[in-house]
């Protein structure tokens, strides 16, 4: 959910969670995303995403807890798709995104395939950091403030290779 300062800043208040069973599947379809990184510089961020025939250009700055600010823009797929094949760092996320409502809140559950294979997460976007949130029985712990679990950062530490010292 975004909200704007005066100023016309817009802002993304976010938490993320790992899923802790399967208990969550059989309530949406799903739909496959990839996303690349032009920049993943932890002050700024600017990310491809492609999904369906549609294609975004976001731009994150740094997070300071759930929230941080962010410009997300709309361009033409064939676009989106020219920039992931020859200007995105290497390797891509590739993702299939659910969209599961939980106590009159919308969750996205991303379950993350390639080179992040095994990992599921699950967001909820909020309209204040302070908003109480109904957490579903499927979801463990929070992971708001790990770096390792964002997108940029699994984008070049892929889960797989984790192992034992995902730092």
């Amino acid at each position: 959910m975004e909200k704007r300062t005066e100023e016309g800043m817009r802002y993304e208040i976010e938490r993320k969670f790992l899923v802790r069973d399967d208990s969550w599947r059989g309530r949406d379809e799903g739909v496959r995303l990839r996303q690349g990184y032009l920049s993943v510089d932890p002050e700024r961020t600017v990310r491809v995403r492609l999904v369906g025939d549609r294609g975004w250009l976001t731009i994150k700055g740094a997070s300071v807890g759930s929230v941080r600010p962010e410009f997300e823009y709309a361009i033409p797929a064939a676009e989106a798709a020219s920039m992931l094949e020859h200007l995105c760092l290497r390797p891509q996320i590739e993702k299939i995104r659910y969209r599961i409502e939980h106590a009159g809140l919308l969750w996205e559950v991303d379950e993350f395939l390639g080179e992040n294979a095994g990992l599921v997460l699950a967001e909820i976007e909020l309209a204040d950091p302070r908003q109480p949130v109904t957490l579903p029985p499927w979801i463990g712990e929070e992971v708001t403030d790990d770096h390792r679990y964002s997108n940029a950062w699994l984008s070049r530490h892929p889960f797989r290779h984790w192992g034992a010292d995902p730092n």
